[in-house]
């Protein structure tokens, strides 16, 4: 019997909140997830670790909490990264937790985008933004992303037909990443920089 898959979900949003549009958008996904693959379900939420994470330049100067935050990330079989569009971008405290991230922690580490805005405009925040900071990372970054608007949601539940059905699609799609990796030994990672 396999074990199940260790997907972690990083809630980009600086401020907590049970209302969050984002959390909720992680929820669904998460859901939807487990539809295809039995997976063991983690949260690493910004909100709880924003303060004492912006107050560090180095990871050395982290505090424990935020430490282990990384090292859950770091230790994810997935990853499902979501993140809010501020002023047309992910929140800065978002993009500092990722710039402590481990240059070789996510290699080929597959990644399932989202985010969600005040509009339609803001869709492109996931291939204009998120997918580069992700492939720098040298994760994979699976082709669908999921983004999500305040017209979508009617208080936990999502209403909108569309963005159902991208959710369910984004789910069928990551379901061949959520398969457990035979046990053989990963190749040595070649350096190219």
């Amino acid at each position: 019997m396999s074990r199940p898959l260790n997907v972690v979900a990083l809630v980009g949003s600086p401020t907590a909140s049970a209302q969050s549009r984002t959390l909720l958008l992680v929820q669904h996904l998460l859901d939807a997830l487990r539809q295809h693959a039995t997976i063991n379900a983690e949260r690493v939420e910004l909100a709880a670790i924003a303060r004492p994470l912006g107050q560090a330049l180095q990871r050395s100067e982290l505090e424990a909490p935020v430490e282990q935050a990384l090292r859950t990330l770091e230790a994810a079989d997935f990853l499902l990264v979501a993140a809010p569009v501020y002023r047309g971008s992910y929140p800065g405290l978002f993009k500092h937790l990722v710039d402590f991230i481990g240059l070789e922690a996510l290699v080929d580490t597959p990644v399932l985008l989202a985010a969600t805005g005040g509009s339609e405009r803001h869709a492109l925040v996931i291939d204009h933004q998120l997918r580069p900071l992700f492939s720098f990372l040298q994760a994979h970054t699976l082709p669908i992303g999921v983004y999500a608007t305040p017209g979508d949601f009617d208080g936990e539940a999502i209403t909108s037909a569309a963005l159902q059905a991208r959710i369910a699609l984004a789910a069928e799609r990551a379901a061949v990443h959520l398969q457990p990796r035979t046990a053989a030994a990963p190749a040595p990672l070649r350096r190219i920089a």
